[in-house]
């Protein structure tokens, strides 16, 4: 009895040294005594050397497959497609990583291993799910600087829990890895620490596929916006995700916001035109066929005799130079020292600015400076507004808006990354949003001359400005008193029923009475009843408007897209009506533009209203901006612009002083040329259009690929390339404070 016990007893500690030598030969030493090893035989038959190795150490390809799992599904859920330039760096980029996150995940026995493993696939899969549902309401990338803002965003948990249902497929899938390495991981990790030899060959590979992916990313330079361009010098999340991947886009972004842009100064545009590249004359250029009383433009217009650009460039920067005075009568300019500014400064980035906006050809006066130079302003960013909401039965009043006021009939409002705030941001300051943070908010320790409460508040104006939802969302109470206002919302002095979304309405009727009594006086007004989701059950405009639009033939969601847009329309009558009770309303100037596309619509339901399939680069984006005021005679502008533009046409209508050359729009009224830019860098001009996506040019009608040169398309990618820099700099720098710093 004895004996049998003490045989039991070698037995199971033969067996015990066995399972140790194993783990000590193949998880740490890799010699070449595997051949010895007494292992299972049907295992070490059916896999030889490599495989038992592979099986051993199986666990160094979970991370790696993983990622490369869940890219692959977020791209077919969120660009429904999957084989394109980038798959190849996507799959380097996402097996380094994958490498880096295996050794992270072995310094410990295999309990808190898999602890660590599980940590870190969740937090992996999380940040594709939150990027899967957010692109889903918002059409655009989720910042990682937009966590400081995250509670804010939970307010619409409406939205959010519509978009979860809407992608509980592809959130499913993306679950797997999380739930595999749950239910396997005792399995899958060996039960000791790994060796640091091994640990060592694991880092060597992936140094050794990250100096792969890195030289094959620098050496595809060919082109604008090319590999290397995306990689090092800008983030345009679009763009990135495509090309690189989710999860290196993440990384990209996390090493923008805390090292900033490492932007080239090479390649970008010594002064800011287009006559470089554009061989026609300068009233060509700037045609825009003004027609009054609703008449068509004269196409004769168009046969203008073509001559040599840079004269006429030249000449208007000569003068600016030579005459400061003589030239603030003829261009909108101030009287702007850069080369004293150049002299003094010994910031290099702020030296190459100045010496930027020094050649930036600046705009013409024109007929129409000063149109409106000492009468009043209101101007509305308009939630969710589209010209699809201009109806005449349906929105009376701003349907009148369109056919009396300025009509501009090729109108663009670009989505950027931040939705609503990057929308006021770049029609208030006319100025490109930096990517990755909040323009808006970070703009609120700034010195903003441009925007309109800053430069009517000089001139003795009570500027005003009002949002009927709550104060701090995208911190507005930071952005909107730095731009001039005296600012109400709700929560800080504006009362209105507490409703989702509020109503329009109820916000002009308890603030006219504050502004209308005083003269001059400017009020901007950001709305909210536009505001998605567009449901009869979950939204109170909708609702309250239903009857309305109960008879359209249009879809249920549709339907409560325009329902909501009534009660803008309705707001817009009774702010006119109070307007011409207080005797004003021909001495006011209304403009009104909308902060983004309606995305809270499918793009078959946009189709709708379109009444066909919608075009997604460029004719998604096409927006409305109205521009009226009582008993004015009606004017239509045909030549491409975009929200950019407002702030120095209405600068130029008010007859206010501001420097043209240092905003990225210009006065759509001026003889200048129309550049329209969006934020994955495709651009509009009116003689082509440059699709990013595809890296594709495409001439504008009545135009030929022949007639577009090699050197106007890369004339006008400088330009943009350069608009979208200088954005970034104006805002890092504060350079505004930096120029007029003695004024």
């Amino acid at each position: 009895m004895k004996i049998n016990h003490i045989t039991t007893d070698l037995n199971n500690k033969r067996e015990k040294l066995l399972e140790k030598t194993k783990n000590y030969l193949l998880n740490h030493k890799l010699t070449g005594k595997l051949g010895e090893l007494h292992t299972k035989p049907k295992l070490a038959e059916g896999v030889g050397k490599i495989g038992l190795i592979l099986h051993l150490y199986r666990f160094f390809l979970f991370y790696p497959l993983a990622i490369i799992y869940m890219e692959i599904v977020f791209k077919i859920s969120v660009f429904e497609t999957l084989f394109n330039s980038g798959l190849f760096y996507m799959i380097l980029f996402s097996t380094s990583a994958g490498l880096l996150l295996y050794i992270l995940s072995t310094f410990f026995k295999r309990r808190v291993n898999r602890i660590i493993s599980i940590i870190i696939t969740a937090s992996i899969t999380l940040i594709y799910i939150v990027q899967v549902v957010y692109y889903q309401v918002f059409t655009t990338f989720f910042a990682l600087f937009s966590i400081n803002g995250a509670g804010q965003v939970l307010q619409f948990w409406r939205e959010i829990l519509n978009a979860i249902g809407k992608n509980i497929i592809p959130i499913l899938f993306l679950l797997v890895p999380l739930i595999f390495i749950s239910a396997f991981g005792n399995k899958l990790i060996p039960a000791d620490k790994t060796a640091w030899s091994m640990r060592g060959i694991i880092a060597s590979a992936v140094l050794f596929i990250q100096i792969i992916a890195t030289l094959a990313v620098y050496s595809a330079n060919n082109g604008e916006l090319s590999t290397r361009f995306l990689y090092s010098e800008a983030i345009i999340p679009d763009l990135s995700v495509t090309r690189f991947g989710m999860l290196t886009t993440t990384r990209l972004d996390v090493k923008h916001l805390i090292f900033g842009f490492q932007s080239a100064e090479e390649g970008l545009p010594e002064e800011e035109s287009f006559d470089a590249a554009d061989e026609t004359d300068s009233s060509e250029r700037g045609e825009m066929a003004l027609s009054t009383d609703n008449q068509v433009n004269n196409p004769a217009m168009d046969s203008l005799e073509d001559k040599d650009q840079n004269t006429d460039q030249n000449t208007a920067q000569n003068a600016v130079r030579s005459n400061p005075q003589k030239a603030e009568n003829a261009y909108n300019v101030m009287d702007i020292d850069f080369d004293g500014l150049i002299a003094g400064e010994t910031d290099p980035e702020i030296q190459s600015m100045h010496r930027y906006f020094k050649k930036v050809e600046p705009t013409r006066k024109n007929e129409y400076t000063g149109m409106y130079k000492g009468k009043n302003l209101i101007f509305i960013t308009a939630e969710g507004f589209s010209p699809y909401a201009v109806k005449k039965e349906l929105t009376p009043t701003l349907y009148k808006m369109q056919q009396e006021g300025f009509r501009f009939t090729d109108f663009y409002t670009p989505i950027w990354g931040v939705s609503t705030s990057d929308g006021e941001y770049v029609a208030c300051n006319s100025l490109v949003p930096k990517s990755g943070v909040w323009s808006f908010y970070v703009s609120g320790r700034n010195y903003m001359p441009f925007c309109m409460g800053n430069q009517l508040k000089k001139l003795g104006y009570g500027t005003k400005a009002y949002h009927d939802h709550t104060y701090t969302y995208y911190r507005r109470d930071v952005s909107h008193p730095n731009m001039g206002y005296d600012f109400k919302a709700v929560g800080n002095g504006l009362d209105v029923k507490k409703t989702w979304p509020e109503s329009d309405v109820e916000m002009i009727e308890k603030t006219t009475d504050e502004y209308l009594g005083a003269a001059p006086f400017h009020t901007y007004y950001m709305t909210v009843s536009g505001h998605l989701q567009y449901s009869f059950g979950g939204n109170a405009m909708a609702s309250k408007n239903k009857e309305l639009v109960k008879g359209l033939p249009y879809s249920e969601h549709v339907k409560a897209y325009l329902a909501c847009q009534i009660e803008l329309d309705r707001a817009m009558g009774e702010l006119i009506s109070r307007l011409e009770k207080a005797g004003v309303a021909e001495d006011t100037l209304i403009a009104i533009s909308p902060d983004h596309y309606p995305y809270g619509l499918t793009l078959d339901e946009i189709g709708e209203l379109a009444g066909h399939k919608v075009e997604e680069n460029f004719e998604l984006y096409r927006g409305i901006f109205l521009l009226w005021s009582k008993g004015m005679t009606p004017v239509q502008i045909d030549k491409p612009c975009s929200s950019m533009d407002i702030l120095p046409t209405l600068s130029n209508l008010m007859g206010v002083e501001y420097d043209s050359r240092l905003l990225m729009g210009r006065d759509i009224l001026s003889d200048a040329s129309p550049l329209v830019i969006f934020s994955n860098w495709s651009w509009l001009t009116d003689k082509a259009r440059y699709n990013s996506k595809l890296r594709k040019l495409i001439p504008a009608d009545g135009e030929s690929e022949a007639t577009i040169t090699k050197e106007y398309k890369t004339a006008i990618a400088k330009q943009v390339n350069g608009r979208f820099t200088y954005s970034t700099n104006i805002l890092d720098k504060n350079y505004y404070a930096e120029v007029f710093k003695e004024r």
